[in-house]
């Protein structure tokens, strides 16, 4: 199979080019061209003809993309709607990134996971540009997948953030004498190589439609930290704080973690808990033994 990946340099593009190394990967990194550019997205789909595209590429700043919602709408809609027509010319599917940040902006407190069959809400521009982005890959593409997923932490780190959140706890606790971490946001952490074996096994299926791959369970920031730390062998204290403590220019949701709904359907296995996965992680990054 051919699989050309965009954003093939980031946390989850470059474990899925590992992930697929048996088969034929066409890696395209942000230095190779922009995917708000129609005429450099249909050059390289015409010219690879890939079986299929997975779409990692995004703007994934949440505070920037309120201050920058242009671009946050060219990227993540925009740039989504040209693979998502690229794709659908050369008779290919496509695999859209999306986020569990299409969810939290509900009037009601939600308290139960989201599954693939509720109505998404979201709370911010980030949110709100990765949703138009679902939208044109659903009606531009007919065989798609559209996954969502939270919280991505991987070897490579996230581009537009400089790490990822594990690698900025473990920092900033050898810096400070305590960390104060907000424990009224909940979600659920996702290793980006346990991501990127379930859509493996996905694009060999034609399962199309939206899917939730997280890793299992739910936390807030405040108790990810203390585990992130726990399992380090670090002993700096954690203080949890209110979302009013540590005010951002843009909402977060309170509650956003995923069912892996669709994946029970479809009986396929169960996603590793988080802990599992973060263990994994810090022995892959060498934090541990």
């Amino acid at each position: 199979m051919k699989i050309l990946i965009t954003g093939a340099d980031g946390q989850l593009g470059a474990d899925l080019c590992k992930t697929l190394k048996n088969h034929k990967v066409i890696p395209l990194t942000i230095a190779d061209g922009d995917i708000t550019d129609f005429s450099f997205v249909k050059k390289q789909c015409l010219a690879h003809k890939p079986d299929v595209i997975i779409n990692t590429a995004a703007y994934v700043l949440v505070d920037a993309c309120g201050d920058n919602r242009d671009l946050a709408y060219q990227v993540n809609a925009l740039g989504a709607r040209n693979m998502a027509v690229a794709a659908e010319q050369i008779g290919a599917a496509l695999v859209q990134i999306s986020t569990d940040y299409v969810f939290g902006g509900e009037e009601k407190l939600r308290t139960t996971p989201y599954t693939e069959f509720d109505v998404p809400v979201p709370c911010s521009a980030y949110g709100a540009s990765k949703l138009a982005g679902e939208d044109y890959a659903r009606h531009l593409c007919r065989r798609h997948f559209i996954i969502r997923s939270s919280a991505l932490f991987g070897a490579a780190g996230a581009m537009g953030k400089g790490g990822n959140f594990v690698e900025t706890m473990l920092r900033m606790a050898k810096e400070r004498t305590e960390l104060r971490v907000v424990n009224d946001q909940i979600f659920s952490p996702t290793y980006t190589p346990d991501l990127a074996a379930r859509i493996a096994q996905l694009i060999d299926t034609q399962y199309y439609g939206i899917v939730h791959i997280t890793n299992s369970g739910a936390c807030s920031w405040y108790e990810f930290t203390v585990e992130i730390l726990k399992q380090a062998g670090i002993k700096t204290p954690v203080a949890p704080i209110t979302s009013d403590q540590y005010p951002q220019k843009a909402k977060r949701p309170a509650y956003s973690a995923l069912d892996n709904y669709q994946l029970r359907l479809l009986n396929m296995a169960a996603m590793p808990a988080w802990q599992d996965a973060l263990k994994r992680y810090l022995i892959e990054k060498g934090y541990i033994a």
